[in-house]
């Protein structure tokens, strides 16, 4: 019987931290080498021959849901097998929800007219130098070893699952199938209502993360969460719970803390440079928040960087650990209207820290959440400088 991972994040370290990219305290260090995608992190994007296009861009193919095989040669009968369980599945494949691309690196599937591309829904590239396959580690840099399997990307063309090629074939596709059928499929065209600008990310945190995270904040109870105003030209902590209700636990375990920092910088950071176009460099304080509705847990409208302990502020980042536990809780952008925001369990709400914000109320339940502030270099230069204005150099909000 075949096992599948959906959402199966384990994580492996690239490096002992990112380039560029580290506690608030920390100075950067050296960049962790390219490796192939895991779950959770940006597909790599590629330009490569199909039979219809010599240069075919792979990034043109986002906004729907794809299935990236990489089988080698299609003369080799395993391979010939699973592509052939694939074409049963050929309704699914229509190019508005869901697309099938094969990588192959045999060049008598070519000459030999092994496969066909059908169009709508099934497609072919020619990586008969191997350099796709490399890139997405299927085969080494030297020599000819191959290890085929399938990359099940979202619409996003970040990595949702790798599936490796079992026997017997139906096995493989069965388990593509499945991780297909639980994802949500892209919606016809409609028009939108005017959005705020927030990048709401599924997927940056694993569910076993979220659980450890909120165990960790059980196990240590959390401490009542003060904001940051302005009083003589300094940047006070300031309690008042008509404004904001809500307990924060720090993380102080570092190895917890070094997670939580590489799933940000491996999932996250990308999705805001591509949205963005800024280079987060530096996060600011992991905690573990807690708003409980036995306490009245809410924020009212604020804004994170408004006093010059926190100026050098750029993007907050809303991280919800238990999405569905609890009733209220959403973010609300009044400055653009009164639709509310979430994430799912392990997602993320990203947005500027000018924006004026408020965590409505939690109306039943308890609403965990991962809150850190990102920042860039010449932020923490202006952080930096203004540290002489904040009474006791912490800034929370």
């Amino acid at each position: 019987m075949f096992a599948i991972h959906v959402l199966d994040f384990a994580y492996r370290s690239k490096s002992t931290f990112p380039e560029h990219f580290t506690d608030s305290e920390n100075a950067p260090v050296a960049a962790p080498q390219n490796n192939p995608p895991r779950p959770g992190e940006p597909a790599p994007w590629f330009e490569t021959r199909s039979p219809i296009n010599p240069r075919f861009h792979f990034d043109t193919v986002a906004g729907r849901l794809i299935v990236l095989t990489f089988f080698g040669s299609a003369g080799n009968p395993k391979t010939a097998a699973v592509l052939k369980e694939f074409g049963k599945l050929g309704p699914m494949f229509d190019d508005l929800r869901v697309s099938f691309f094969g990588v192959s690196v045999d060049p008598n599937d070519e000459s030999a007219n092994r496969i066909q591309e059908r169009i709508p829904g099934v497609h072919l590239f020619w990586d008969f130098d191997r350099k796709v396959s490399r890139l997405y580690g299927v085969a080494p840099e030297d020599g000819f070893e191959y290890t085929p399997k399938t990359f099940v990307l979202d619409e996003r063309l970040r990595v949702v699952s790798i599936v490796p090629f079992t026997d017997p074939p139906e096995n493989h596709v069965e388990a593509v199938r499945l991780i297909l059928k639980q994802l949500p499929m892209p919606q016809p065209p409609s028009e939108a209502a005017i959005p705020a600008p927030v990048l709401v990310v599924p997927r940056i945190f694993e569910p076993d993360l979220c659980n450890t995270l909120i165990a960790y904040f059980e196990k240590n109870g959390g401490q009542d969460s003060g904001f940051m105003r302005e009083v003589g030209g300094r940047t006070v902590a300031t309690y008042d719970y008509g404004h904001k209700r809500r307990r924060d636990q720090e993380i102080v375990d570092k190895a917890l803390r070094d997670t939580c920092m590489h799933r940000i910088h491996d999932r996250l950071v990308p999705e805001i440079r591509k949205a963005f176009q800024f280079e987060a460099s530096r996060i600011e304080r992991y905690i573990v928040a807690c708003y409980d509705a036995e306490s009245g847990g809410h924020f009212r409208p604020h804004r994170d960087n408004s006093t010059k302990g926190t100026a050098h502020r750029r993007f907050a980042v809303t991280l919800n650990l238990n999405t569905g536990q609890y009733e209220g809780g959403q973010l609300r952008f009044p400055e653009f209207g009164n639709q509310l925001y979430s994430a799912p369990a392990g997602g993320a709400m990203v947005f500027s820290c000018s924006l004026l914000h408020e965590a409505t109320p939690v109306r039943k339940g308890r609403r965990f959440a991962f809150l850190p502030f990102l920042y860039d270099e010449a932020a923490a230069q202006a952080r930096m400088e203004n540290l002489k204005y904040v009474a006791g150099a912490t800034a929370m909000t």
